[in-house]
């Protein structure tokens, strides 16, 4: 069975957001070592917004396969040593996951493809 989500958001949501001002939001979307990386570069919202896509349609995904939704900050998306998007859902380690994120300078969107066996 496999489950599919999308969502695209402006990124304008989530531009002047700083870890000195905006902590305590931020960590209920974002994990630590998101939140280490997307500041990391000076396109933090880009980064951040192209997160946040991946968190909504991976819920997407798990309603679609008829799984409960979680938190946002038990989804992670973190690149690999190859710079390739990967995907952890909490308490759902047994399942395949796929994610595609895009950005242009004005929205982002995200793609989960996630494979229940």
């Amino acid at each position: 069975m496999f489950g599919i989500g999308v969502d695209i958001e402006k990124i304008c949501r989530f531009q002047n957001k700083t870890q000195n001002n905006d902590l305590h939001f931020l960590k209920t979307i974002f994990t630590d070592a998101e939140l280490a990386y997307s500041f990391s570069d000076t396109k933090s919202a880009q980064h951040l917004c192209a997160r946040f896509c991946a968190k909504e349609a991976t819920i997407k995904a798990l309603y679609s396969l008829g799984l409960k939704s979680i938190p946002l900050n038990e989804i992670e998306i973190l690149n690999n040593n190859d710079g390739v998007p990967q995907l952890k859902i909490k308490n759902y380690e047994n399942l395949k996951t796929k994610v595609s994120l895009s950005h242009t300078t004005e929205d982002a969107i995200a793609f989960i493809l996630i494979e229940k066996t």
